[in-house]
């Protein structure tokens, strides 16, 4: 476990391996990467708790550019030669995202799930909708119903119900706002970083929009859907998720099963 001089990040697998590069999710922290991370012990595993998260909680979240710029600093620092292969979900994807476009040459590869870059229905209400459930968000009735949201197994419920304690109330509701009026950055279509965009078949329809959107604009971007998972899918399917880093990252064929879109 290393203490960086900002964001805590944790080490796992080999360091003589590629390095890898998790973003969680928002009300999660680096905890959300235990199972996929220990199938792919022969990859150098670097697992930051984003600003407001987990051992980060101290930390204010500002923006995806200052959270993306805070990522490269641990990039810079913590790998040899200062570039990493990107692999985020949900928040961490957004976060990914805005890497690429700000600093694309830290990232070697990168594969992100479950992010909107489409214009959100009812923006009014979804801006507003942090504000109204912060007093709530943190009792076990609004733990069980995001965890149900998000199909996470019985058997991760502690470990997510932990994460989400952690979580500054300030940055739910910041983060939330940002993922909720996120924009496509205006020269993602110089971005020529390979970047596989893939999300749970169950996602929202927005999320499989989005896909078909980066997928057209992006250079080198592949698009794919996992089967019969939702939105946390590296929780519901934590060695599908790993198999599909490990073939993504290797430049190898996908797992047999994803469904490939474009």
């Amino acid at each position: 476990m290393v203490q960086h001089a900002t964001l805590h990040i944790e080490h796992y697998g080999s360091s003589s391996g590629p390095t890898i590069i998790f973003l969680h999710a928002l009300g999660t922290s680096g905890w959300m990467w235990h199972q996929p991370v220990a199938a792919l012990s022969d990859f150098n595993c670097v697992v930051p708790d984003l600003p407001g998260h987990g051992k980060s909680s101290h930390i204010p979240w500002q923006s995806f550019s200052e959270t993306a710029r805070l990522i490269r600093e641990v990039i810079q620092t913590q790998t040899p030669l200062g570039k990493a292969h990107i692999v985020g979900l949900s928040l961490g994807a957004y976060v990914g995202l805005q890497l690429l476009s700000e600093s694309q040459s830290v990232a070697e590869r990168a594969i992100l799930s479950g992010l909107h870059v489409l214009p959100m229905p009812n923006q009014r209400l979804m801006l507003l909708l942090p504000y109204l459930l912060a007093p709530f968000v943190k009792s076990d009735v609004m733990v069980r119903f995001n965890a149900k949201a998000l199909n996470i197994p019985k058997t991760q419920l502690e470990g997510y119900r932990h994460s989400f304690q952690q979580m500054s109330i300030p940055a739910f509701i910041k983060a939330n706002k940002d993922a909720s009026s996120f924009e496509m950055p205006e020269n993602i279509g110089s971005v020529a970083t390979p970047t596989l965009v893939v999300a749970g078949e169950k996602e929202h329809s927005l999320i499989h929009q989005s896909q078909d959107r980066l997928s057209q604009v992006m250079q080198n971007a592949q698009s794919y859907i996992a089967p019969n998972v939702g939105h946390g899918w590296s929780l519901e399917k934590p060695i599908l998720f790993a198999n599909t880093v490990r073939d993504w990252i290797q430049e190898q064929p996908l797992p047999a099963n994803l469904q490939v879109i474009s």
